[in-house]
């Protein structure tokens, strides 16, 4: 009996990460969407309300998703100290400065996303867990396990492909889901 239980152990987790890496090539699909055809210059706009920008935004995600990939496995050193120099680095984060590039931006997104599938395949369990770095935003003492930490970039994504196709919609009617 323990080897059925092994068994369906093992199945329930091939189909999580299975479920995970779907919706990860469905939304950043849907964010590289929002770039397709895009100018350097028409990535670094800020149409909107905000002070977003397409490029911004790819910068952002790739961060965002490295940064929690690390996590998964190095725990909260890989988030480093929140002090000053490192919230001027996330701010920056969602800018597309000069000399950066949509194509170089996407690149890195892809090696980004094939580094985090690789971990999703890979990881002996979801279930492992870290503490969460100090920072104001996260209740002191808590813990997320890589299966939340891989939500979060699932999420992190979502959202943020939103925010994309706003600005694309703003800078030439252009929608991605519409």
């Amino acid at each position: 009996m323990a080897d059925a239980d092994a068994d369906s152990n093992a199945d329930e987790q091939s189909s999580e990460r299975a479920d995970i890496l779907d919706l990860l090539t469905k939304h950043r699909g849907f964010l590289r969407q929002t770039v397709a055809g895009l100018t350097d210059e028409q990535a670094r706009l800020t149409p909107t309300a905000s002070a977003l920008c397409l490029g911004g935004l790819i910068k952002h995600v790739s961060q965002v998703e490295d940064t929690w990939a690390r996590f998964i496995v190095d725990g909260p050193a890989a988030q480093g100290k929140m002090d000053e120099a490192a919230y001027a680095a996330h701010a920056a984060g969602f800018r597309m400065e000069e000399g950066e590039t949509l194509a170089g931006l996407l690149d890195q997104y892809d090696e980004v996303a094939q580094r985090t599938d690789g971990l999703v395949a890979s990881l002996p369990s979801l279930d492992a867990s870290h503490p969460l770095p100090e920072a104001p935003w996260f209740p002191p003492g808590a813990r997320w396990t890589a299966r939340r930490a891989l939500v979060h970039i699932v999420a992190e994504t979502a959202q943020h492909a939103g925010h994309a196709d706003i600005i694309r919609e703003t800078i030439d009617g252009a929608k991605t889901m519409g």
